[in-house]
């Protein structure tokens, strides 16, 4: 009897043991190695869906005009520019005149600065960067020598990723403007650290076929409360917002844009009109965009545009 205990007792033992090695499905459970191996495996795979992909080898000669894609390093060809001819922008003469030569140097091959254009908003300083880079192109084009002015938006939350932008410029055989529209830095952003290294003081420096231009409300760009902080809660709080405001001096060209006049605004408006053909009458023209302007309560070149496509879609007539 005792040996036919022990003889049921191995044969349980070897039933567990069995059916420990067997999965529900009766395929065969793999061994502590190969769970091993197979988590390693995994691993790997996870790893490797995570690796940043190599950027993929840039074509200048696409376009013009591209959006620098930071996720992946690309640079997204743009063909058909959003921007209005040059000699539409009335009522900033000084402001054209400033940033037209500074581009132009920098298309020649000679010094030029990086360029801050800040105030009112609507008054046209993004418009400025486009119909500048496009009428300088226009212009030279054929010259000898001289090769196609390139322009790069990147967005304001990528600027993080700029001095990576701009190591893949350095050797290209064109020049480029590099363009953030609405820049601005709020309390808790330290990306405008960033910039500032680029921008001037970094080891490497500024390439030499880059220009970086912005646009902001802002005259500093920083938003008036980082400053505030700073001077009030710093230990030495003129060191505290040097530190801040000096991202601003990076750019040596300062262009100012404030609300226009009345006179200004209509001159706006009338030359948009006369542009695109849309016959009015001039004293129902000038009703109509004071009254427009007063609606939107404000006096800029964004206002006249819009009135302008109202106005054209009353007509009936399409504008390009």
């Amino acid at each position: 009897m005792p040996q036919d205990r022990d003889s049921a007792s191995s044969s349980a033992t070897a039933c567990a043991a069995a059916s420990a090695s067997v999965r529900g499905d009766g395929t065969p459970k793999a061994a502590p190695a190969d769970r091993r191996a197979e988590a390693l495996e995994r691993i790997a795979a996870a790893l490797e869906a995570h690796v940043t992909p190599k950027p993929a080898p840039l074509d200048f000669g696409a376009a013009d005009a591209f959006v620098f894609v930071a996720a992946t390093g690309a640079l997204q060809p743009v063909r058909n520019v959003n921007r209005v001819d040059l000699s539409l922008l009335r009522g900033i003469d000084r402001a054209r005149g400033l940033l037209y030569d500074n581009t132009e140097r920098f298309a020649r091959g000679l010094p030029a600065n990086n360029a801050l254009l800040w105030g009112a908003r609507g008054m046209g300083k993004s418009s400025l960067v486009k119909a500048v880079h496009a009428t300088i192109n226009a212009r030279h084009a054929g010259a000898p020598g001289f090769g196609p002015l390139k322009i790069v938006e990147i967005h304001r939350e990528d600027i993080g990723a700029l001095p990576g932008l701009m190591a893949r410029l350095r050797d290209a055989p064109f020049r480029f403007l590099v363009f953030c529209d609405d820049l601005s830095f709020e309390a808790a952003d330290t990306t405008y650290k960033s910039l500032k290294a680029v921008l001037e003081g970094g080891i490497e420096g500024r390439p030499a076929n880059v220009l970086f231009y912005a646009t902001s409300n802002r005259r500093h760009i920083l938003a008036r409360e980082m400053v505030e902080n700073e001077r009030n809660t710093a230990i030495h709080p003129a060191d505290a917002v040097d530190e801040k405001v000096s991202l601003s001096d990076r750019f040596g060209l300062w262009i100012g844009f404030h609300p226009c006049s009345q006179d200004e605004y209509l001159a706006m408006v009338q030359g948009y009109a006369d542009h695109f053909g849309l016959a009015v009458e001039p004293g129902q023209i000038v009703r109509e965009a004071l009254e427009w302007a007063v609606t939107r309560g404000s006096r800029s070149g964004r206002t006249a545009w819009q009135y302008i496509q109202d106005l054209a879609g009353r007509l009936g007539k399409a504008i390009a």
